[in-house]
């Protein structure tokens, strides 16, 4: 008999907040909020339609978005969670700091937050 792997996200998880912030020579600031479904395969990620952040330049922030779906995507492939990942991502809310905020700090909140879903997602292995 084969068992079948869960799936991630069994159900809807809503309201993700990571504040990721550090403070040094080499300041890191990126706020996220971001919700998880269930999908019916893969991973995807969407920003809601008429994110405002207010950060200068305003061309950046696809590619910290950008980040923050790629630190998600790469949690979530770890194979020792032992599932299947079906999830949409939809990113609610960011905030940027013009000195700290860069691609390698939302990277680390997207980390963060998919860690966070799965902390609170009980999986039956």
């Amino acid at each position: 008999m084969t068992s079948v792997p869960p799936r991630f996200p069994p159900h809807s998880i809503r309201g993700v907040r990571i504040r990721h912030q550090r403070v040094s020579c080499a300041p890191h600031f990126a706020e996220i909020t971001v919700d998880f479904e269930p999908a019916d395969s893969g991973f995807a990620f969407e920003v809601t339609e008429g994110l405002a952040v207010e950060y200068e330049p305003a061309e950046d922030l696809p590619r910290f978005f950008a980040a923050a779906a790629a630190g998600i995507e790469e949690q979530l492939s770890l194979p020792e969670h032992g599932v299947v990942i079906a999830t949409r991502v939809v990113l609610r809310q960011a905030r940027a700091h013009t000195f700290g905020s860069h691609e390698l700090a939302f990277k680390i909140a997207g980390y963060l937050a998919a860690r966070e879903a799965l902390r609170c997602t009980p999986l039956r292995l």
